[in-house]
Order: C-alpha cells, then structure tokens, then sequence
C-alpha cells in the first residue's frame, strides 16, 4: 500500500475487472486490444472523450524498417546517436526489429497509410533519420488515423468496458504490494460519478506526456503528468525525468500565448522546407551534417541560440517553394492550421519556435513494461523503456507505443496462462487512510507553468533551477498551510491536476539540477559540454520519507 495518497472523498463504488489501462492513446487502446485476444477482460479509463488524448495529435508519422534498402540495424543506428549516449541499446534493438509487424498489425487493425500508385506506403524522412523510414497518413494527420482505427476497433469490442472523463487518482495494492486496481473520479452524470475503485489482477498506465507543466506545449490540456504523479506516490521509481524534448518548429502566436500550441511537424522538413531568420538566412547550413534535419534537441537549441543572438522571440520556417498544391496534399491540417491563425504558409514565412513536446524519461519499466512495482505496468510517452536516451528520435514515440504494449499484453496472457494473475484482494476504504497529500489552489497550476517555463524550460542553470525549485517548494508550502490553518482546496479535478504538475515539475527539476551537463534535451548554460566521464548514466527519482521527490544518480 502506497504512503502517499491525493487527498480526495472514500470511493463511493467499486467495480472489478481482469486489466485497468488508464490512457486511450496509441499505446493503451493497443494493450486493450491485445489483452482482449487473451481472453481477458480489460477496462479503458481515460480522462476526456475516448480520442483526445495525444495520439490523434502526432501529424509526422510512425517510423519503422519498411522501405527497400532500410534495415532494423540503420533505424537502430539513428535511434542511438539521436539518444545522445543514454538508450538501451537491448529496448532499442527491440523497438526496431518488432517494430515493422507492429505497424503491420496497425494496419490489419484498420489504420490506413498513405500509398503510392502501387500501392506500396508512402515513406518520408524526418530529422535524425538517414533514410525515408517515416509512414504518414492523411498527408499530416497520422495520428487521427491511428486513433481513429483504434477506437473503432475498441468500441466493436463489447469485452472492453469504457469509462470516459475519468482522472485517475492512485494506485491500490494488496497485503503483497502488488497493484490492485486504482481509484479515480469520473466527472458528469451517470451511474459512476464522483470517486470510485477499481479492483483489478494487473494496472497499465498509458497517460501520456506532462507537457502541461510548461507554459507552451504541444500537447493537449489533460497531458498533466497523472501517471508519472501516481507512480511517485505509488513508491515506483521514475527515470530521466530531466529530459523534456522541446519541439524545434510550434508556431508562434505571441509573447502571451499558453497552453496548447500548434505543431508544425518536422515532416515538412522532411519535405525540404528550410529554417531562416529575419534576413532569410538558413542558419542551420554547417551546424550539423543534416542541417535542418538534425535531431531535435540540436535544431531547438540553434533556434534558441539564434533568438537570443537577433534578440527576437522567434525564427521562420519557409516552404513557400512547396506550392498551393503540395500544401494541401502533403500537409493539410498544418495549412488549415497556420491559415486559422492568420499565415499562409504558400506565400509567407512562418513563425516559429520551440516548445515544451515530448518526456523520453518516465516511469521506469523493463522490456515488459514492468514497473519497479509488482503488477504495475507502463508504457507510451508516461514509460521510460530506455529506448530514447536523453532525446526521442523523430516519430519513435508511436512506434514505442505500439511495441511495448503488444508486450505488455504479451506479459499478461504469458501471466494468466501460468495463474500468476489471481485476483487481488484489496481494502478500498482502509487504502484512504495513507498520508493525505495537501491539494494545491487551481491557479497554482498557472504558477508552476511559469515556474518551470522560465527557469527549467529548454536552457537551465544551477540558479535558474534554484529559483524554480525554492518556488515549487512555496506553493508546497502554501498548501500544506491552507490544509492545517485555513480552508484547504476542495478536492476536486482541477485541485488534483495542479497537484499532480506540482509533483512532476518538483521531480524533474530535482533531476535536472543533478546533472551537470549538457545531453540531449538537458541544456546545461553553466555545464555547456557532454561529460561521458562523469554523467553517461541515468538518474533514478523516487518519493523521500516526507513525500519530496528525491533523485539518485545511478553508478557507472
């Protein structure tokens, strides 16, 4: 049993079922289906509608081995140098061999690529790929087909129960320690409002990102870091959570813009659209051998370096040599997009600059998706398999998705088979009586965005994140204040996620302020240089005594 929990009213019903998956992205609807096939019952609990979770907002693609003339070996080769010296070298090799039936599978599913005249996938290249590796669908919206495919797929399943606008709360475990169902608020009306349990044999957690921790981000409103905030409290250990990729190309809407921005995918670099800055100039030309094709975290940290030399808030990225007709046949929704805002990307410039995207640290699991606790499982963007390092390779996030849930699946059918997954017994109403953790005030959330923003955002120091960690520990403080002397925050969705992105930034600027370097996405402005010497290893986070997240530096 867990010693810390949010603090929120008893559950007040209880349902069973063989497998919980909280998440209905890529990953988690394919951990439901698979563990379906099984012959297992599995329950989907997602926190708004069925598809709004972040998969249906990916626009590049999927990469995986599928062209002729690419191997599994080049689209490993890639994913290590984009990794920056930290992959797993074993998760890596197994991304990229099971990768290509993975995506088969998709297919079988019923997610439809795009093809060519033959029939054949149509394949583009993203930066860090040395090869066109990268299938699309719909032009640039691959993950609305995925998801949509998925759903459907789902939803024809009457063996997958749905529970819809639902935010997870904490683990449950047994008198062993192994998960045993969770609890969760399910908002509206209906039979299962309000706070509930879910008693279950095997727990998967497939919640996504937290790129709602920073104030400019890709992903979409409820990414806040529910996972990696339960597992904390869970007692699992999270790993490399330092390493937040900041997406090189989001289009800038202005100095005041927050939340949810919109991506303008590294596809269209694929395609061949070039970074300039006011005077037309492709700053990326001699800065790396793909230029505008480089790994992430190099093209964002050029972008930044190039504001801060033009003391401007933004570059450009010029397609305009695409024409009107490949605009709308290649790149549709990124069109419609920029257009909604007011730029024609066929005839000007667009604005852009980098934001907070994609976490390639996260709950640490093994090859099966094991967590560090028993029966607890993880997998997509919320897991860290060791497959991206200190820096995702361009369309991997989808594919990891889709691998390591079919494994994860794999495990429990391999588990159920051999009776190593008995029902759990579980006290629901005795788990409430673990350590209450404090609820921050709904407009705290806005002060860890800026926290974060300005100080553990894609440049970093040691004074940067001091004022960034002194910050979140007064907003601690301030609630753990209002909870013994004054009207604490009512326990409520908006209290738990400012909760929730309050832990996760304390997390990840405890790791961030040990690592004394610069890798990857981890921008060091006091520690500019690599040091394979000291730092070629990862830093492993866990909840303290007092409920403080506190990081350990693994040894070489």
């Amino acid at each position: 049993m867990s010693s810390y929990r949010l603090t929120a009213p008893a559950p007040g019903w209880t349902t069973t079922t063989d497998v919980v998956v909280v998440g209905s992205g890529v990953a988690g609807l394919t951990v439901a289906l698979n563990a379906r096939k099984a012959g297992l019952r599995a329950m989907v609990v997602t926190k708004a509608m069925l598809d709004d979770g972040s998969t249906r907002w990916a626009q590049g693609g999927i990469a995986a081995a599928l062209g002729p003339g690419d191997t599994p070996e080049q689209h490993l080769a890639d994913t290590l140098v984009a990794g920056a010296g930290l992959c797993d070298e074993e998760a890596v090799r197994t991304l990229v061999t099971e990768g290509p039936d993975a995506v088969r599978h998709l297919i079988a599913t019923g997610a439809a690529f795009d093809q060519d005249a033959d029939g054949e996938i149509l394949l583009t290249r993203e930066g860090g790929h040395h090869r066109r590796r990268i299938a699309h669908a719909g032009g640039d919206a691959t993950g609305a087909e995925i998801s949509r495919a998925l759903v459907e797929a789902v939803r024809s399943d009457p063996g997958v129960e749905l529970i819809e606008h639902a935010l997870v709360l904490d683990l449950l475990t047994d008198a062993d320690g192994h998960a045993a169902g969770l609890t969760l608020h399910v908002m509206g009306e209906g039979q299962r409002d309000g706070v509930g349990a879910i008693r279950s044999r095997a727990v998967v957690l497939a919640t996504g990102g937290m790129g709602q921790v920073f104030s400019a981000t890709t992903n979409p409103a409820v990414s806040t870091g529910d996972g990696v905030a339960l597992a904390l409290r869970a007692g699992a250990e999270v790993t490399d959570l330092e390493f937040v990729q900041f997406h090189p190309t989001v289009l800038w809407l202005g100095p005041d813009a927050e939340g949810q921005q919109p991506l303008v995918s590294e596809a269209v670099r694929g395609e061949g659209a070039y970074l300039v800055d006011a005077d037309g100039v492709r700053f990326m030309v001699g800065q790396h051998e793909l230029a505008e094709l480089a790994p992430r975290d190099i093209v964002a940290k050029a972008i930044t370096r190039r504001m801060e030399q033009r003391g401007t808030e933004h570059m450009y990225l010029d397609g305009r040599h695409f024409g009107a007709a490949m605009w709308a046949e290649r790149f549709p929704t990124i069109l419609a997009s920029c257009r909604s805002h007011g730029i024609d990307p066929v005839t000007e410039l667009i604005p852009v600059a980098p934001a907070a995207h994609y976490a390639s640290g996260g709950i640490r699991t093994d090859l099966s998706g094991r967590t560090t606790v028993p029966g607890l499982y993880a997998c997509g963007e919320v897991a860290c398999t060791g497959v991206h390092g200190a820096n995702r390779l361009a369309s991997n996030s989808l594919l990891e998705g889709l691998v390591f849930a079919e494994r994860i699946a794999a495990d429990l059918a391999a588990r159920s088979r051999a009776g190593d997954l008995p029902e759990r017994t579980v006290d629901v109403a005795g788990a409430r009586a673990a350590h209450a953790v404090p609820l921050l005030a709904p407009e705290s959330r806005a002060d860890v965005q800026r926290l974060m923003s300005r100080g553990a955002g894609v440049l970093r120091s040691a004074a940067s994140m001091a004022a960034t960690a002194a910050g979140l520990a007064g907003l601690a403080a301030d609630a753990r204040t209002h909870a013994t002397e004054e009207k604490p925050a009512d326990p409520r969705v908006e209290t738990w996620e400012a909760t929730n992105l309050h832990l996760v930034a304390t997390a990840l600027v405890a790791a961030a302020a040990l690592r004394a370097e610069t890798r990857g996405c981890h921008w060091r402005e006091d520690f500019p240089e690599r040091d394979d010497a000291h730092w070629r290893r990862h830093v492993v986070t866990t909840l303290a005594a007092d409920g403080t997240p506190v990081g350990t530096v693994e040894p070489q």
